[in-house]
């Protein structure tokens, strides 16, 4: 039988097709593992050798491995050498000694191989191998013993077999199947100019990656798709206009009518609490008097523009931690005087995403709004704090939808119609290269000001500098510069090969 590979045929070495040893190197170069079996003296002829294949094993490429050696039951032995940077080496040995156990994986059902944190596709299982092969595990291509061991194994094999053998038809490897995309998911900020912009991005977010739990009371069987902690910073925070709203299923007219409660302090007798009670008419002095709390702060800010004492509370530790019910979601609000104008951060226990989040930042604008005017300052930026933040599974068709309609991460003029990309509040760059030191230049400015200027021989060089000093901040900024980066390297190359060995002895 001949060794014929279903996958990466490409970068396979084959020695012998007909050979019953397949070596893996797992990190390290298959050339260099070669040259070491050569002086060891191991036999490397196409015609007499015992090795068929010899390729990597760097992890991602276990499913395809398996389905090779299913497929070609002579290999007998593998050994293994070469440096484990993933953790390569153990996934195989425990595979075929282990085995899988079933597990959730980004919201999918899967299966990891034990005693490691490996997941795989389980369509492939060790009982699937009939005569499964056998291990030898040595060490660095580079280690003295190393070429000792490969000489021992090979001086030491047994005749090869000479049997029947039948090709098992490996199962195709499946098509990911997962509910959400692996990320920190207690890590993502938000910034953008409107609260419909954050908005939308903070649907994208979760359906992209958003877990599926259960909250207490209120889920389905299904539960929500939640993160925590998100943190939407919106720089402009002003009513937008009502076509915008009602794409979405809002109004502004209801917006409106939610402001004016959420500043109202009369509680109805029906309702546990409002949020305009609880800021300006629920808690009291010693003397039991009632505490407006939002006249306080702007009175306070207004004696002390710097104070950092405009700081409320909302949630009562004697009425709602030990009821547990019917407790308010927005349970904090800070404003602080920020580069001159009032900033309010919101933080939220828990939020709907898909229906609340919205009208809540209409109501944090009427409140920060009410606050500014009475301080004598003018509103800046708007921060909101989402502990836990989450969508209904039934809402997951309209988040689709909406994370759908996101076609790039630039910024769209809905007066112009066009597309431009979004400004990175940490700067811009500009790069060229000084071709009398032949290196890289990356300047960094802010309004037209050089802040920095980063050199080096190579874009690495730069890559380094500019990840140290945590010099960019958008995604989609970063990619774009890497590519001027690259794009310069080439072009100070190219000069320099035509400057002829001068240039490249300097």
């Amino acid at each position: 039988m001949k060794f014929e590979a279903l996958y990466y045929q490409d970068r396979l070495k084959i020695v012998n097709p007909e050979g019953d040893v397949a070596i893996t190197t797992l990190w390290s170069k298959v050339e260099s593992a070669y040259q070491i079996m050569e002086e060891a003296g191991v036999d490397l002829s196409p015609a007499t050798s015992r090795i068929g294949p010899i390729a990597n094993l760097y992890g991602n490429g276990l499913p395809q491995m398996l389905r090779n050696l299913l497929w070609n039951p002579h290999i007998r032995y593998i050994v293994i050498v070469g440096k484990n940077l993933s953790g390569s080496r153990e996934w195989i040995l425990n595979f075929f000694e282990h085995g899988l156990e079933e597990v959730e994986f980004l919201g999918a059902k899967a299966f990891r191989i034990r005693n490691t944190t490996r997941t795989i596709d389980g369509c492939v299982q060790p009982q699937n191998f009939l005569n499964a092969p056998g291990f030898t595990v040595l060490g660095d291509v580079g280690d003295p013993a190393t070429k000792a061991g490969l000489k021992s194994f090979f001086d030491g094999l047994p005749p090869a077999e000479s049997c029947d053998l039948v090709r098992v038809e490996p199962p195709p490897i499946p098509e990911p199947a997962v509910t959400r995309f692996p990320t920190e998911p207690r890590s993502h900020t938000i910034v953008r100019d409107t609260p419909m912009e954050a908005w939308s991005e903070i649907i994208f977010r979760l359906f992209r990656f958003g877990h599926r739990n259960m909250v207490a009371k209120k889920s389905g069987p299904e539960g929500r798709v939640e993160l925590q902690n998100i943190k939407a910073i919106i720089e402009n925070p002003c009513e937008g206009p009502d076509e915008i709203l009602q794409q979405y299923g809002f109004s502004l007219a209801k917006f409106q009518g939610y402001q004016q409660r959420i500043l109202d302090p009369e509680k109805p007798p029906d309702l546990g609490y409002t949020y305009g009670n609880r800021l300006r008419a629920y808690f009291r002095r010693p003397d039991g008097t009632l505490i407006d709390s939002l006249e306080i702060a702007a009175r306070r800010l207004r004696e002390k523009p710097e104070s950092r004492h405009a700081y409320i509370a909302l949630w009562d530790n004697t009425r709602d931690l030990p009821e547990g019910t019917d407790t308010p979601c927005f349970v904090s609000a800070f404003f602080r005087k920020f580069d001159g104008k009032l900033t309010l951060t919101a933080t939220f226990r828990s939020h709907n995403a898909m229906e609340a989040w919205p009208e809540n930042v209409y109501g944090l604008i009427a409140i920060q709004r009410f606050v500014a005017e009475k301080a004598g300052m003018e509103p800046g930026p708007l921060t909101v704090f989402s502990h836990s933040i989450s969508i209904d599974v039934s809402s997951l068709e309209k988040a689709r939808k909406i994370a759908a309609s996101k076609e790039s991460d630039e910024v769209y003029d809905p007066a112009t119609g066009k597309h431009g990309p979004r400004m990175d509040p940490n700067g811009a760059f500009t790069t060229t290269f000084d071709a009398a030191t032949w290196e890289l230049v990356v300047e960094h400015s802010y309004n037209g000001m050089k802040l920095n200027e980063y050199r080096g021989k190579s874009a690495e060089e730069i890559e380094r500098q500019l990840g140290r000093d945590v010099a960019l901040s958008e995604i989609s900024h970063a990619l774009y510069l890497g590519r001027e980066i690259a794009r310069k390297e080439f072009e100070m190359k190219a000069a320099r090969s035509k400057e002829g060995p001068r240039a490249k002895s300097e």
